[in-house]
C-alpha cells in the first residue's frame, strides 16, 4: 500500500494522468492529486516526474517494501528538506518549522552560510541555517529504507542549440506551446488574478489568460512607481487593475513576519513589498498567477548582454544574480571567516555540466540552478502559503524551459534587447509598447527609506545588538551603515542582507 505523507502542489495535466492512470474525473482536486501522485508512483515507480507538469514536491510510503520516497519538482518551484536525527531517524517535510517540532530535531545554527548568504543575499544549494537540516535540491528525489538514504538526480537542465530556425519560428513556439498550457493552470470551475507589474511577462501571462482582476504595487515616491503601467496594460487588456500603496512603515514593520515565515533569510528587498502584496491579494482571491521562470530561461537579465565579454572568465566569479560582498569586506566584518567557504563553490559543479556551451546559457544555467531555487521560488512559495495564497506561474513549465533549451542565444539576447524571442511571441497578443518595454524589474524604494531616520530604527538597534556582536565587528558594520546613510547609496544591499540575517536570527534563536 503507497500512502500520501507529504505534498505541495499542483498538477496541472491532471486531466491526461486521470485517463492514463484511469482515475475518475468527479473527485475533489485533493483527493484527484493524492490518487495521481499514488497510481503514477505505482505505475512509473521512480520515473513518475517525467510524466508530470507543474509544481509538487512530496513524499509517499511504500508500506510494503517499508520505504519512504520523496520528490521534489524539476525547478524546485516547491522546497522539501530532510533532517538525519542522532538515533537514525529520517524528519522530512516541506517546511522547516515542522521538522523542528518533531523529536530529535537539535535546533543549531549552521554559521558557515552566513559567509555564502552575505555574498548571495538568500541560501544557495543544499545546505540550510540550520545545522543538519538539507534541502532536496531540484530535480532530485529521495529514498530512506532500512536507515540508509539515498539522493538521485532524476532531471537535469540541458542546451542544445538548434541554429536552423527563425526568431519567429521561435516565438511561433513560445506561443503556441503556452497557449495549451494556460487551459491546465486552472480548472473552469476556479477563479483566479494575476499579479501585473509594467513588465511584459506579467503582461504576456495576462493577456493569455481570461482573469478579470490584476493586482499591482505602488509607492508614493514616482520613480520607483510601476503601478501606472499596470494599470494601462490593464486597461488596454479590458481587465480590473487593483492597486496596493505600500508605505515605508508597513515595509519595515513587516520584515519580521516575513523572515519568520520565510524559514531561512532572504536579503531580497522585494521579497517585504511581494508579502504585503500576497496578504491584500489573498483578501479577494485564492489563486494568482505570476510571471516568473521567464528571465532566468528567455534571457531576461540585462547582465546578460555581458555576457560574451564575460567568457570563460564567468566560472571565476558568476555565481547567480546577486554577489554584493567580496571576500576581502567579508573577512572584515566576520568574527569567523573560513577561506575554504566561497560563493564560487556553489556554481562549480554547474560550470562543469556546461562545459563548452555558450557564455550566456551558462550564466542562465547557474541562475536557474541556484538562484530561481534559493531566491524566487522560495519567496513565492513561502509568502503566498503565509498568506494563504496559491500562487501559479505558467511560464515555469518543463514545456516552456524545453523551447528555452533549443533556442540559439542571439534570439534571447542582442545589443539592444533582452528576452527577443519571448517579447516577439508576446507581441501577438500585446501592442508592441508593452511586449518591448524596458525591464525595470520589481523596484522598491528601501535605497531611500532606509537612509530616513524615520524609518530605520530597527536597523540601528540590531546593528548595535548582542546579536550583531555575535556575529561581526559591530564598528565595521556601522561604519557600512553609516557611509549608507552618508550618501553612498550603494552600500543599501549590504546593509539590507545584514539586517535581514539579524532579524532571522532574532526570530528563530532569541524570540523562540
Amino acid at each position: 500500500m503507497i500512502t500520501v505523507k507529504e505534498y505541495r502542489g499542483h498538477i496541472r495535466n491532471w486531466e491526461e494522468l486521470c485517463e492514463r492512470l484511469e482515475i475518475p474525473l468527479d473527485l475533489t482536486r485533493e483527493e484527484r492529486e493524492e490518487r495521481i501522485l499514488i497510481r503514477a508512483y505505482e505505475t512509473w515507480g521512480y520515473e513518475m516526474a517525467d510524466h508530470m507538469h507543474g509544481m509538487f514536491a512530496f513524499a509517499l510510503w511504500d508500506d510494503e517494501e517499508k520505504k519512504l520516497f520523496c520528490l521534489r519538482d524539476q525547478f524546485g518551484t516547491k522546497p522539501f528538506y530532510y533532517y538525519e536525527t542522532a538515533d537514525g531517524n529520517l524528519l522530512y517535510g516541506t517546511t522547516i518549522r515542522r521538522i523542528m517540532e518533531q523529536p530529535g530535531f537539535v535546533k543549531e545554527l549552521n554559521e558557515e552560510m552566513l559567509q555564502l548568504y552575505l555574498s548571495l543575499t538568500y541560501v544557495a544549494g543544499e545546505n540550510t541555517f540550520f545545522r543538519g537540516l538539507k534541502k532536496l535540491m531540484p530535480g532530485r528525489y529521495l529514498v530512506w529504507q532500512d536507515g540508509r538514504l539515498s539522493i538521485t538526480r532524476y532531471w537535469t537542465p540541458t542546451f542544445h542549440p538548434d541554429e536552423s530556425r527563425t526568431l519567429e519560428e521561435w516565438a511561433d513556439e513560445i506561443h503556441t506551446t503556452l497557449k495549451e498550457i494556460m487551459p491546465e493552470v486552472k480548472t473552469a470551475d476556479e477563479t483566479a488574478e494575476s499579479f501585473l507589474s509594467g513588465g511584459v511577462d506579467s503582461s504576456y501571462v495576462l493577456a493569455m489568460s481570461d482573469v478579470e482582476m490584476t493586482d499591482s504595487c505602488g509607492y508614493e515616491e514616482e520613480r520607483f512607481d510601476e503601478s501606472g503601467l499596470a494599470r494601462q496594460t490593464a486597461e488596454i487588456l479590458g481587465r480590473k487593475n487593483s492597486r496596493c500603496l505600500i508605505t515605508p512603515e508597513e515595509y519595515f514593520g513587516i520584515v519580521p513576519y516575513v523572515m519568520y515565515n520565510m524559514e531561512q533569510p532572504l536579503g531580497d528587498a522585494s521579497a517585504i513589498a511581494f508579502a504585503i502584496a500576497c496578504r491584500e491579494t489573498a483578501k479577494h482571491t485564492k489563486i494568482c498567477y505570476s510571471g516568473e521562470g521567464a528571465d532566468e530561461f528567455f534571457g531576461g537579465y540585462n547582465m546578460y548582454r555581458n555576457a560574451e565579454r564575460y567568457g570563460e572568465n564567468l566560472k571565476t566569479f558568476y555565481v547567480g544574480n546577486t554577489n554584493i560582498m567580496k571576500e576581502d569586506e567579508k573577512k572584515r566584518i566576520l568574527k569567523k571567516y573560513d577561506p575554504d567557504v566561497l560563493p564560487i563553490e556553489v556554481a562549480r559543479p554547474i560550470y562543469e555540466e556546461t562545459e563548452g556551451l555558450d557564455p550566456l546559457t551558462k550564466m542562465s544555467d547557474v541562475d536557474i540552478q541556484i538562484w530561481l531555487e534559493g531566491d524566487i521560488y522560495l519567496n513565492v512559495d513561502k509568502m503566498s502559503e503565509a498568506a494563504g495564497l496559491e500562487i501559479r506561474m505558467p511560464l515555469t513549465d518543463r514545456r516552456i524551459f524545453d523551447i528555452a533549451s533549443r533556442m540559439p542565444s542571439k534570439y534571447k539576447v542582442n545589443e539592444e534587447q533582452n528576452k527577443v524571442a519571448l517579447r516577439t511571441a508576446a507581441a501577438k497578443v500585446l501592442p508592441e509598447e508593452i511586449a518591448f518595454r524596458k525591464k525595470l524589474g520589481f523596484i522598491v524604494p528601501i535605497r531611500v527609506w532606509m537612509a530616513d531616520e524615520r524609518y530605520n530604527g530597527d536597523v540601528r538597534r540590531l546593528f548595535h545588538s548582542g546579536i550583531a556582536e555575535k556575529f561581526f565587528d559591530v564598528d565595521e558594520i556601522n561604519a557600512i551603515f553609516d557611509d549608507y546613510v552618508g550618501g553612498n547609496s550603494d552600500n543599501w544591499r549590504k546593509v539590507w542582507t545584514i539586517y535581514t540575517f539579524l532579524v532571522w536570527y532574532e526570530e528563530y534563536f532569541v524570540k523562540r
